[in-house]
């Protein structure tokens, strides 16, 4: 009896554990018993499993190995566990990042009460309701974009050299980054805050053109050389044939006349299609334009408008306009700026102001904690300044236009090295200094292939920026430098300009991201070069910010004062 008492016991414990068949909930007892090792490699082999009864059930005399519980195997931690779920680890993270960063909040509001004050950020961009100087610099900036296009229109023609077209886009250019400093320099009643929107706009403008000057210099260089190879026809000369009208867009029909068909390319979905483009254009379909088709007013101004830097003939377009998509997209731009301009006003406002001291004292141990206490909101309106501008504002301005490459951004987030940083989180820049050009004539819709019987010469690949310098003999790390050195100009330009004042503080903080890459690239490998970047962004930011506040208080408050 006892020892049928012990196996009914056994059994009803078995029966017990059983997992479910809809559950999956851990191995089974037979499971367990099988991989049950002793330790030292000296346990008893695996008992085979028990022979079971009618009923399914194990027999009664099984003996005390039904009764083992134990088996070889890590805690969870360790690495050798092979464990990977830590979700409820990271929601406990947010749990207390909410709960510290709540009574951070609350301890504001107790302190300086509700300072969110929305009628005060007009005074930001005006200070005389009846004079609007930055609207009217973004107003005049019409006349640059015009001017490059009539210079095109004059190289397309013949009417100009190409020595003299590139003389009047360097002035142009030139004039575009220097008429809007000289106006925020000298005009009094411009503010800081619309200074910097109105630079915005003319380096937005002076990166778009630059572009588009360029792509219609590649398509001119790449037609004479078209028509010059058909022309000629010499072997051996790696000549490039275009395709003709009937599969591809052409150059002219001098160009068709002499081409070797090639086979169609596979179709593009969501693109090329024909429903998509009558969805799109209202029954017809898209057309493929070339050069020197392109260049209209509504080709130059989609460009000017549309969410990109660089310029392509025949940009991807999506088939329709997604109305809830667009209303979803203008609502976060509506919340994410409000939610901004309060945590601007209740929380980094204060804090700044109250680092002043410490710096005039020259208090090293309040400076750091200031820093710290200012890491923070500034971090954190970072990150909703990023997806307001890179996601809801331009994907609002994408979907409305009906542009189709919506990669503004990539996973940054994820960044194990400064460089790839700096590479991922800002795609619109990044293609822009570092910009391929498709193989052979894709540029302007035309596709090649190598004549038989002739050299096959690798079709060049054009940038803007960073290959060029290549081309031009430079090395592969002077062309890195001269990329951060870019950066740090437009950011010294975009700060100190309308501050009215140059410390730069802006330009010495993206040039230190060249050693900064090469420390974290060395010594900082997976979790841990994505823990330093992180750190670089949480901390780098604060510092620059508490700089020029510091440096502008001076300048501004205290020299008045020691003056009077």
């Amino acid at each position: 009896m006892g020892d049928r008492g012990g196996a009914g016991g056994s059994r009803r414990r078995r029966t017990g554990s059983r997992p479910s068949s809809q559950g999956g909930g851990g191995p089974t007892v037979a499971e367990e018993e099988v991989r049950d090792v002793g330790a030292g490699g000296d346990a008893p082999a695996p008992t085979p499993a028990p022979d079971k009864g009618e009923d399914g059930d194990s027999d009664v005399g099984s003996g005390h190995w039904d009764l083992r519980c134990h088996r070889l195997q890590d805690s969870l931690f360790s690495s050798d566990s092979g464990f990977s779920n830590y979700r409820g680890i990271l929601n406990w993270c947010v749990v207390m990042l909410i709960l510290s960063n709540a009574r951070l909040f609350l301890e504001n509001l107790i302190k300086y009460g509700i300072l969110v004050d929305p009628i005060q950020v007009v005074s930001l961009f005006l200070k005389d309701p009846y004079s609007w100087p930055a609207l009217c610099l973004v107003i005049v900036a019409n006349v640059f974009a015009v001017a490059a296009f009539q210079v095109e229109k004059r190289l397309a023609v013949g009417a100009l050299t190409e020595q003299a077209g590139l003389l009047l886009h360097v002035v142009n250019l030139a004039t575009i980054l220097c008429f809007p400093a000289a106006v925020a320099l000298l005009l009094e009643s411009i503010t800081p805050v619309g200074s910097v929107l109105a630079l915005m706009v003319y380096t937005i403008l002076f990166l778009k053109l630059f572009s588009y000057r360029d792509v219609n210099l590649w398509c001119r260089e790449r037609k004479a050389k078209a028509k010059a190879k058909s022309g000629e026809g010499l072997p051996g000369a790696g000549a490039l044939e275009p395709v003709p009208p009937a599969m591809g867009p052409d150059l002219g029909s001098s160009e068709a006349s002499h081409a070797t068909p090639l086979p169609p390319p596979p179709p593009r979905p969501n693109l090329l299609a024909a429903s998509a483009g009558k969805k799109a254009n209202g029954g017809a379909a898209p057309r493929t334009v070339s050069y020197p088709d392109n260049l209209t007013y509504r080709d130059l101004y989609y460009f000017l408008f549309a969410p990109t830097l660089c310029y392509e003939l025949n940009f991807p377009r999506s088939p329709r306009i997604r109305k809830r998509f667009l209303l979803r997209r203008l609502l976060e731009m509506l919340f994410l700026t409000q939610l901004q301009v309060g945590l601007i006003q209740q929380w980094m406002v204060p804090t700044i102001q109250n680092s002043m001291k410490p710096f005039k004292d020259m208090d090293y141990s309040r400076i750091v904690e200031r820093l710290l206490k200012l890491a923070v909101p500034n971090h954190l309106i970072w990150l909703i300044f990023f997806y307001w501008f890179f996601h809801s504002c331009m994907n609002a301005v994408a979907e409305l236009m009906q542009f189709g490459d919506r990669e503004f951004y990539r996973d940054w987030w994820n960044s194990e090295s400064v460089t790839y940083f700096w590479q991922n989180w800002n795609i619109p820049v990044h293609k822009w200094c570092l910009r391929w050009a498709r193989a052979g004539m894709s540029l302007v819709g035309v596709r090649f292939r190598v004549v038989p019987g002739t050299h096959p010469t690798a079709p060049s690949l054009h940038r803007h920026f960073y290959k060029p310098m290549l081309r031009r003999g430079s090395s592969k790390w002077v062309a890195r430098m001269g990329v951060f050195f870019a950066s740090a100009f437009f950011h010294e330009y975009l700060v100190s300009i309308p501050l009215h004042m140059f410390r730069l503080w802006a330009f010495t903080g993206m040039m230190a991201q060249i050693p900064l890459a090469w420390i974290v690239s060395r010594f900082f490998q997976g979790n841990y070069g994505n823990a330093a970047v992180w750190l670089t962004l949480i901390i780098g930011q604060p510092v620059a910010v508490l700089m020029y506040v510091h440096d502008y208080y001076v300048l501004n408050y205290e020299a008045p004062v020691v003056g009077a």
